[in-house]
């Protein structure tokens, strides 16, 4: 967001009145598990270029590499306005699962943004494409207000979450909310917590962040447990969110990031929280989701229970021999184990 002459001035100096939703694990996936991510923006450039326009469509491409599959999938959209929450990607429909919002009021105006998510884990493993349309999100006649303080924008992602049995055993876990940095709200500090992890080589860590601009760059930072994450020249220090795709190395996802960075100096073996931090002197910056992936110990029980004879109605006595198997786990099953079950005999 760049806010130009006095306006800028008097943002900067009067605290914004800002609400959204805490960043909060989501889901998580165990097993010989990765994640991706693709999508698109609505802008046709960066609104800071001062283009009071917005598109009504845009593409993408996406496949997974042989013994590669689906295991979840889960597609994000966002914008400037109270929200559409109906949505179609290769004229399928979407209704949103979940709402986001987030607004500040500055100067007695109050702007509005909105975010939804909606599983489509299906629609992918059935899809015979590799190109995704995203269409019916029309913000023609919401952008207006907006482009005054040049924070007009659209776009969409999807996470996928896929298993690749040459992967080691990781957790993936996705957390979404909506918050944001400005320069009313300069730092934002996102705890992860739910994590478990085992060993820190290929730990990584991925975001789906709006309103991000290229051209500014102060005080712009993301730190994981204190160090500051970068992977120039793509998401230099200072400018982490600049409108960039890690997974396609593009540099004109014009007002969102879908970025991932490589943690394995910043996390450790026995680690269960792992604290993000977010700066911003100026830039609007929406924090939409967080993936970690991590190769974590968890147990994973599973019991197969077997009758030594068969019963007969109205024995009160029987014997029930059972086996408790760990197999698709990194971690130890505690030492007692608690049984329940119930018989029905007719």
């Amino acid at each position: 967001m760049r806010l130009a002459g006095i306006f800028a001035t008097i943002l900067l100096l009067i605290p914004l009145t800002m609400r959204g939703q805490q960043v909060e694990l989501f889901t998580q996936h165990n097993g010989n598990y990765d994640y991706l991510a693709f999508g698109n923006t609505l802008n046709p450039a960066e609104n800071s270029d001062g283009i009071c326009e917005i598109l009504t469509e845009s593409s993408a491409n996406f496949s997974l590499l042989a013994g590669q599959s689906i295991i979840a999938a889960y597609l994000y959209w966002a914008g400037s306005g109270t929200g559409d929450f109906e949505v179609e990607l290769n004229g399928i429909p979407i209704e949103a699962e979940r709402q986001f919002s987030f607004n500040f009021d500055s100067q007695g105006t109050n702007y509005e943004f909105f975010g939804a998510m909606a599983e489509i884990t299906t629609l992918l493993q059935e899809s015979d494409t590799n190109d995704y349309l995203f269409t019916e999100l029309d913000l023609t006649d919401v952008i207006e207000p907006f482009c005054a303080n040049q924070t007009n924008f659209g776009g969409w992602s999807v996470t996928v979450v896929y298993e690749d049995l040459g992967l080691p055993l990781n957790q993936v876990a996705i957390f979404d909310g909506f918050e944001a940095v400005s320069g009313g709200n300069t730092t934002l500090n996102i705890e992860l917590n739910n994590l478990d992890v085992l060993d820190n080589i290929g730990a990584k860590i991925g975001f789906l962040a709006w309103e991000g601009d290229s051209g500014l760059a102060v005080d712009e930072t993301l730190r994981i447990n204190g160090a500051i994450l970068s992977n120039p020249p793509l998401n230099p220090a200072n400018n982490a969110f600049n409108g960039t795709n890690s997974f396609t190395n593009s540099s004109e996802l014009y007002n969102m990031d879908i970025d991932v960075y490589s943690i394995e100096n910043n996390i450790d073996p026995g680690d269960t929280q792992a604290l993000i931090q977010l700066t911003s002197g100026q830039d609007l910056v929406l924090i939409n989701n967080i993936v970690t992936v991590l190769n974590t110990e968890l147990p994973d029980a599973t019991i197969e229970i077997s009758l030594r004879d068969p019963i007969v109605c109205g024995d009160t006595d029987f014997t029930l021999d059972y086996t408790v198997f760990n197999l698709n786990s990194t971690g130890e099953l505690v030492a007692k184990l608690l049984l329940l079950f119930t018989l029905t005999m007719s």
